[in-house]
Order: C-alpha cells, then sequence, then structure tokens
C-alpha cells in the first residue's frame, strides 16, 4: 500500500478547479496514478481532516515531445475530483 501522504502530490489550482469548490464543494488534486479511489479517499480523511462523500478520478496520459530530432515522453498523471460533506472545507482552497 502506498503511505498517505505519497498518494496526494499536489492540489489543481485553476479557475475551473476553483469554481467547482465554490459551487459544489469539490477539490481537485494531483495523485498517485497507481492509487484507487479508496486509498484517495482514505488520504483525504486523513491528510485534512474532512468527511469525503465522492471520488472521481482522471487519468490523462503523457504527451510525446521532441526537442530536435528526438523524442520522449510525458509521464501519465492522474487527477482526483474529491467530493466533500456539506459544511466541511479545505484550508488550502480558502483563498482561491
Amino acid at each position: 500500500m502506498i503511505e498517505l501522504y505519497d498518494i496526494i502530490k499536489a492540489p489543481v489550482i485553476t479557475e475551473k478547479s476553483a469554481a467547482q469548490g465554490e459551487a459544489g464543494n469539490k477539490y481537485v488534486f494531483w495523485v498517485d496514478p497507481r492509487a484507487n479511489k479508496a486509498d484517495i479517499r482514505k488520504a483525504v480523511e486523513k491528510i485534512f481532516n474532512v468527511k469525503v462523500t465522492a471520488v472521481n478520478t482522471q487519468r490523462l496520459a503523457g504527451k510525446v515531445k521532441r526537442m530536435g530530432r528526438h523524442s520522449g515522453r510525458r509521464p501519465l498523471r492522474k487527477k482526483a475530483y474529491v467530493t466533500l460533506r456539506e459544511g466541511d472545507t479545505i484550508e488550502l482552497f480558502a483563498g482561491v
């Protein structure tokens, strides 16, 4: 099993994620691609001391990038959309 602080990589702070946070009490995080929804739920509940009602995930394939004639690939990334119980907030997103 993956450690709690290894599951949640970073918050996604964009205009779209800020609007979702205000409208539907949803927060968006970059997470470890190996983590499943149950792992993400446990990590968010323990780290931020909130109650999670739903977790939706999205896998983003890495793009092929070129530098001259050499090509490489960016890594796979995974996003988690976490919905919290009514009344719960995460202070990290309070000023956004």
